[in-house]
């Protein structure tokens, strides 16, 4: 059974940060893009970044400058390095991934998602 647990969410003034970790565990052969999206009370869900298998990153114009992501493949982690955060930013975080579990195909998975707030 493969999942996805990430953690580091909380409440931040205006201009701190925060790093969001992604966990995969379980029978995993491979994966492929790792991505951040967040959804603002009251609004659709939208993707803010997204890695590659190979280290190829995309980011929401909005973010961009701010916000890092990177992965550790050994570690199976997505990371989400968020600076200088703005009341706007405020969404619950989740992270999605493609992964191959062993002995079999591609599938998207997704994680429960952490809350994030800036706020002062």
């Amino acid at each position: 059974q493969v999942q996805l647990v990430e953690s580091g969410g909380g409440l931040v003034q205006p201009g701190g940060s925060l790093r969001l970790s992604c966990a995969a565990s379980g029978s995993i052969f491979y994966i492929n893009a790792m991505r951040w999206y967040r959804q603002a009370p009251g609004k659709q869900r939208e993707l803010v970044a997204s890695i590659t298998g190979g280290g190829n990153t995309v980011y929401k114009d909005s973010v961009k400058g701010r916000f890092t992501i990177s992965r550790d493949n050994a570690k199976n982690t997505v990371y989400l390095q968020m600076n200088s955060l703005k009341p706007e930013d405020t969404a619950v975080y989740s992270c999605n991934a493609d992964i191959r579990p062993v002995g079999s195909g591609y599938y998207e998975y997704w994680g429960q998602g952490t809350p994030v707030t800036v706020s002062s």
